[in-house]
């Protein structure tokens, strides 16, 4: 933690960010100055911020449903948005947990870096969380953010990942798996087009290729009643509705207005 002003000063450091195009300048500016151990360490994260560094790789962590999720530079970073899937994966788990008395098996796919998982955990602790991604780095991650809870973390492609064990015995899937059209990439932040890996923003030419793969596999893993949730946005919702319903999932669809966001949820 810096002790005393910093030497580059506050008022430079909102400057500096502002000139660089970070909106939050001001709140920015106390967060990395918190997270700072010097004035030397804080010159040179003002200086990654600067350059165009996502605000959460330079401080190493993503607030997330009031969690701190572990994040950097080969990881992509949770959105606030996702927090409405937290929301109906608990309400769900909620739900069923008053007339069962066993723990629930959980499995975040495509997890990232975690934040879904122990964010469902932290409210529901009942359970038995599995989380899968294909990419080391962000397995990496997803490990040091669910060892505290005894998560399991397994790298592999979707469902190849997941221990044999657990077919069929999955009461909920939570997946925010990409679902940006391949053409729209350009179109998206420049932090995360040219930070954030492209497997976890590249949803494929329609942005629903890999909600397709999942919805296909899913009811090899689901328990009878169990919950197969995707997050996807209302223009695509449609699509990832239609890719449930071809793998013969019942399904429902609940949106966020606000937060501009959208759940599909499937049944066996």
């Amino acid at each position: 933690m810096v002790t005393g002003p910093p030497d580059i000063g506050t008022s430079s450091i909102i400057r500096r960010l502002r000139a660089a195009g970070c909106v939050f300048a001001e709140d920015e500016a106390r967060l990395l100055a918190a997270a700072a151990d010097s004035d030397a360490e804080l010159s040179a994260m003002v200086d990654r911020r600067a350059a165009g560094a996502p605000l959460e790789y330079v401080l190493g962590w993503a607030e997330f449903c009031g969690l701190r999720i572990i994040v950097g530079p080969g990881v992509f970073v949770p959105r606030r948005r996702s927090e409405f899937l937290v929301g109906q994966a608990v309400a769900t788990l909620t739900s069923a947990g008053q007339t069962s008395a066993m723990k629930a098996v959980v499995v975040d796919l495509c997890c990232g870096s975690g934040a879904l998982g122990l964010a469902v955990a932290a409210t529901y602790r009942r359970m038995d969380l599995h989380a899968a991604d294909i990419d080391p780095a962000a397995i990496a991650y997803a490990r040091r953010n669910l060892a505290a809870i005894g998560g399991h973390v397994h790298e592999g492609d979707l469902y190849d990942a997941l221990p044999a064990v657990l077919r069929g015995r999955v009461d909920l899937m939570v997946v925010n798996a990409p679902y940006v059209p391949t053409g729209e990439i350009g179109l998206m932040p420049a932090e995360a087009r040219m930070h954030e890996p492209l497997v976890a923003l590249d949803g494929g030419g329609d942005g629903v290729a890999i909600h397709r793969r999942v919805a296909a596999g899913a009811s090899q893993w689901l328990v009878p009643g169990g919950s197969l949730m995707i997050e996807t946005s209302d223009r695509q919702a449609p699509l990832t509705e239609a890719a449930m319903t071809e793998a013969g999932l019942t399904t429902s669809v609940v949106s966020d207005d606000d937060l501009e966001t959208a759940v599909v949820i499937g049944r066996p």
